[in-house]
């Protein structure tokens, strides 16, 4: 089960401070306090695991300067402003900047923690994608976690090795449960992809017409394998069927 977000609460006044603390934590999150950005800004990192709520009029370091300086640590973090009433074009100027949304005063607490929850998904994801980029980064962990020592899971791995070097698609098939998809980001990350995502589907959903252009395009880029791997020879794109036993290529002509 996750953690839960964390969500630091940046307002001069005690008593706001305290009753916005208090309703987040009710609702599940894990609420620190701090009476200035300055303050803040000594624990506020560029993997902070959570958002900010932050008022916009303080004393010293106000919102908008707050918000420049964590934009310039981390531009994907969710910053919601608190502004007062009449405030409404500096909340949007704050948007411009970065800001995740802002609430006008008096608000709903209500919409407060819908608008921290939407702000806390969004950071979870990115918090998730920086992780799998770090672990792409290093194809060696991801190869490790291809476990067994069979023939066939050695076949695997050097051609996992050197497909990684094919600028060619390269389907893989298989049962549910067997690796596919760890064997995709294995592929991804002993390439020369760079920062290319990798998208991983079922085909049940579909139609037969796309999984025939699909067939016609592999053919095509067969053609235009790309020399490299064991040897020199060429690295054509190959389909994999996967079980949980083995892993051959497809004797197929896809």
């Amino acid at each position: 089960m996750p953690s839960a977000m964390k969500i630091a609460i940046i307002d001069d006044e005690r008593d706001m401070r305290q009753s916005i603390s208090q309703w987040l934590a009710l609702s599940g999150y894990d609420t620190e306090a701090f009476a200035s950005a300055e303050e803040a800004l000594k624990v506020l990192g560029p993997d902070y695991p959570g958002i900010v709520v932050t008022d916009i009029k303080m004393p010293g370091m106000d919102g908008m300067q707050f918000l420049k300086k964590l934009m310039g640590t981390d531009s994907s973090l969710p910053v919601i402003m608190i502004t007062g009433h009449g405030d409404v074009p500096m909340a949007v100027e704050a948007m411009r900047i970065g800001a995740f949304d802002f609430l006008e005063k008096p608000f709903n607490p209500d919409h407060m923690t819908r608008l921290a929850k939407k702000a806390a998904n969004a950071r979870r994801m990115t918090l998730d994608a920086r992780a799998l980029r770090r672990e792409l980064s290093d194809g060696g962990q991801l190869m490790k976690k291809l476990v067994g020592h069979s023939a066939a899971m050695e076949r695997l791995k050097e051609d996992i090795l050197d497909l990684g070097q094919a600028d060619n698609h390269v389907l893989i098939e298989g049962e549910t449960g067997t690796g596919k998809t760890l064997v995709a980001h294995a592929l991804h990350a002993v390439g020369g992809a760079g920062g290319a995502q990798v998208h991983a589907g079922g085909v049940q959903g579909l139609r037969r017409r796309d999984t025939d252009r699909a067939a016609v395009r592999s053919r095509r880029s067969r053609r235009r394998a790309v020399a490299g791997g064991r040897g020199g020879r060429a690295a054509a794109p190959r389909c994999w069927r996967i079980s949980r036993r083995w892993a051959r290529p497809c004797r197929r002509a896809c």
